[in-house]
């Protein structure tokens, strides 16, 4: 039996709204991908989190700030034109405050439990969906029908990219909804669409701003491109993994 589709390229995102970190696997675990959207990045005067779709003349310049984490170094961050720094640390923050004109913290974020007085830990702004899956047929969908569109994959922040061939007239993973996919060891429900926002528009570190993106999804996919997965089993995921349904 064929596959139905095979990992093309895999990220995480230590800090969300930061620019994501490729990955030579992912391990997901019940609760998702590890070491991603750990950390957030807040303005420290109203202790507002990072939101560059919401707020791009403030914040739009962030996600051209990288971040990695090792098991080594733990997360670094690298300012453009700079080099990586350890963080959260004071230099660090330094450095993206002066970057980004205001002045701003990494912190990490605490789920579950108290929240420290000196605000060094906080809850994330949003309930972050474990898994986000996007398929090379839906970028070559978008592209025909905007074709002056950069579709580079790092534009959506997905997770997981598969490779798969063009389904003429469709975004094929929308219509994946309710049902179960296997990619390696990995087995994955999908759970939802992804809804996309202004973030699609700004411009990241090679790819340029694009409105017509965004109003090219909401005019042909109902304002959702990729899906979002919950965990049904557990495991590790590497390029050229074969994707099947279940």
């Amino acid at each position: 039996m064929g596959a139905d589709g095979t990992v093309a390229h895999l990220w995480r995102y230590p800090v969300s709204s930061l620019a994501g970190q490729p990955m030579p696997e992912l391990l997901i675990r019940p609760d998702g991908v590890e070491g991603d959207r750990i950390y957030g990045l807040f303005d420290v005067a109203s202790g507002i989190v990072a939101a560059p779709d919401r707020n791009p003349a403030k914040w739009g310049q962030a996600p051209r700030i990288r971040t990695r984490l090792s098991g080594e170094a733990g997360l670094e961050v690298e300012i453009p034109g700079g080099g990586w720094l350890a963080a959260p640390a004071a230099q660090s923050d330094r450095a993206i405050s002066d970057y980004l004109g205001f002045e701003v913290s990494l912190r990490p974020y605490l789920d579950d439990g108290p929240q420290p007085a000196d605000g060094s830990t906080t809850g994330p702004r949003y309930q972050k969906a474990p898994v986000h899956l996007l398929t090379t047929a839906s970028l070559a969908r978008l592209k025909a029908l905007h074709p002056a569109a950069d579709c580079d994959p790092r534009r959506f922040r997905p997770g997981i990219l598969i490779d798969m061939p063009e389904v003429e007239g469709a975004f094929p993973e929308s219509e994946w909804l309710g049902r179960r996919i296997a990619i390696g060891e990995v087995e994955l429900a999908v759970a939802a669409p992804c809804r996309r926002c202004g973030f699609t528009i700004i411009a990241q570190e090679g790819i340029e701003e694009d409105a017509e993106i965004l109003r090219t999804v909401v005019r042909n996919n109902r304002h959702n491109f990729g899906v979002y997965c919950t965990v049904e089993r557990p495991g590790k995921v590497a390029p050229g993994a074969q994707l099947h349904f279940l």
